[in-house]
């Protein structure tokens, strides 16, 4: 590609808000403030055109800086991976194809699981025997922060993804190249009727320790058309969108339910899934 076709598409992609840029990188905006979000490389927080990784002590302005920090790239890379996730703005011309990333999942780190199993059975009262079981079947682990690693799996039992909580703090995010629409994370129950969808991978734990006779799936977020969603509606006597008890959960299921009135809304009593599972422990 030419400078000038360089610098043209990055004078388009120079203005992309930076929330859009959060959003499609898998980033968790912070639910008390809402300047902040929650990445893979810790805590950003947003104001206007600029961002500050307070984690990392390093800053930046414009999209493609924030492209930059998120994603380990060049400022080449950015703007190409910028203008094939937000092809509208190409839209007088042919889109330039968009950059693939390889999953990155974080390494296991055996020394660190009990801290994990500490934070998920004392801090949010899971079922130990419902942690050791996922431990066994490796849809959960430990990586070398102490944070719990949840698998996203897609045909196959193929990782396509994973769900990272961190046990020492708020923050989460998801692992770099993670593809919510190949897969996600559950909770498997044998000859399910019924299924759940939740906001988090803890959440889904925490409903299905509530109701152990349904499947509850993970959506990685408030969102109303993951790509696996169809199929599991034909196959499913009830599916139930759980999201959580706020404005985003309630918007997210109202456009759910719309592209799919066979899915009905299950609200959680209180704010989410394991916030009742609490109280009720």
């Amino acid at each position: 590609m030419r400078f000038q076709e360089i610098r043209d598409r990055a004078n388009r992609v120079r203005g992309i808000p930076l929330e859009d840029v959060l959003i499609r990188s898998g980033a968790e905006r912070d639910r008390n403030d809402k300047a902040k979000w929650h990445t893979s490389h810790g805590i950003l927080s947003v104001t206007g055109t600029k961002f500050m990784n307070w984690n990392r002590a390093v800053g930046g302005g414009g999209a493609i800086d924030l492209a930059m920090h998120l994603h380990n790239l060049d400022f080449k890379a950015a703007v190409a991976w910028l203008a094939g996730h937000f092809q509208p703005l190409f839209a007088s011309g042919p889109p330039p194809p968009p950059l693939k990333r390889h999953l990155e999942l974080p390494e296991p780190d055996t020394r660190m699981l009990s801290r994990v199993t500490r934070y998920l059975v004392s801090e949010r009262c899971l079922p130990p025997c419902l942690i050791q079981t996922l431990v066994e079947s490796r849809r959960l682990y430990a990586d070398g922060r102490g944070n719990a690693v949840f698998l996203l799996l897609g045909e196959g039992d193929r990782a396509v993804g994973a769900e990272i909580r961190g046990t020492g703090g708020p923050w989460r995010g998801m692992a770099p190249g993670s593809s919510k629409d190949l897969g996600y994370f559950c909770v498997p129950s044998l000859h399910a009727a019924t299924i759940v969808l939740c906001e988090s991978a803890i959440d889904a734990l925490s409903c299905f320790a509530l109701y152990p006779e349904r499947l509850c799936i993970s959506t990685a977020g408030a969102r109303p058309n993951p790509r696996w969603l169809p199929p599991l509606i034909r196959r499913a006597h009830q599916v139930y969108c759980g999201f959580d008890s706020d404005r985003t959960g309630d918007d997210m299921a109202q456009a759910m339910i719309t592209l799919y009135p066979s899915v009905k809304r299950l609200r959680p009593p209180q704010h989410d899934w394991n916030d009742v599972l609490r109280a009720a422990r």
